[in-house]
């Protein structure tokens, strides 16, 4: 059996991987405590069609959250495949939509603050065996959804690599596997006519790919992450990330990202996402 544990705090968007995950073919279920995980998996496997499933852990399950820890141990033991994926996000963009829906925590009252500090404490165990993190505090409902489908949705045997181009002036992106930095190179923003354009203008394009110094680089990282998609392939990996960051994550992370996605699409299944390529013009270094 397949199993995917979506957890994480309140506001992060468990309902909506859930509900990316059953459309995917997952069967689900939300809220079930940890102890009967087990009879959980053992009731599915006498039914042929249900291969993956899909549920909901989170700290609604109070004490019971206690044996988390020995028992995705023994399911993993057991010889079934269990990832845990993890969902987060600041606390002011969690308040924020709390304020929007109105809806209650489960840890709080009026305070909600003091509801997510508790909620985080009491999900520690599942943070530590989470196999994917993902922070949504950048995401829209669809651009989650497009996360899960892009690492749930390929068949099994497949590994699915996400090259991710992101900003350092706005955080290293929390589901990274390898980061690549490009800081090095020369910075289109300090260049008049570039510096309002993009990664994905033709223009700011040919700055960054003329460079020599691009070339050597992109010839070493190609190297590179050939290497790791072959070990992560016979690890048996279901995917990984790849993200690569300039300053701002407009210009150069942009351009090496999609063409590092162009050069390995021949290896294995491979899709490029700018997560700050919108934020306007960097002030940066």
């Amino acid at each position: 059996m397949k199993l995917v544990v979506v957890t994480g705090v309140s506001g992060a968007g468990k309902s909506t991987a859930l509900r990316t995950l059953e459309d995917l073919g997952y069967y689900c279920a939300d809220n079930l405590p940890m102890p009967l995980l087990p009879k959980f998996i053992e009731l599915l496997a006498v039914r042929e069609e249900v291969t993956r499933a899909a549920l909901v852990v989170d700290a609604r399950s109070g004490d019971f959250l206690d044996d988390t820890n020995q028992v995705l141990t023994g399911l993993r033991g057991a010889g079934h495949q269990i990832e845990v994926l993890f969902l987060d996000a600041p606390d002011e963009i969690l308040l924020r939509r709390f304020s929007e829906t109105r809806r209650r925590h489960p840890l709080a009252g009026a305070d909600i603050r003091a509801g997510l500090l508790a909620e985080r404490k009491r999900l520690g165990n599942l943070r530590h065996e989470a196999t994917t993190v993902i922070d949504t505090g950048d995401l829209t409902v669809h651009g989650l959804r497009g996360m899960v489908l892009e690492r749930y949705g390929r068949a099994d045997g497949n590994l699915a690599v996400s090259i991710l181009s992101f900003g350092f002036k706005y955080g290293l992106p929390a589901e990274a596997d390898i980061v690549l930095d490009v800081r090095f190179l020369p910075n289109p923003f300090f260049v008049e006519a570039l510096s309002p354009l993009s990664g994905e203008d033709e223009a700011v394009r040919r700055f960054v790919l003329e460079n020599p110094e691009t070339q050597l680089f992109l010839s070493k990282a190609e190297e590179l992450l050939t290497l790791c998609i072959a070990a992560f392939e016979r690890e048996g990996k279901s995917y990984a990330t790849v993200a690569v960051g300039c300053t701002g994550g407009r210009h150069r992370s942009v351009v090496i990202g999609t063409e590092l996605s162009r050069r390995l699409g021949a290896l294995s299944n491979v899709t490029v996402r700018h997560r700050d390529i919108q934020r306007g013009r960097p002030g940066a270094l």
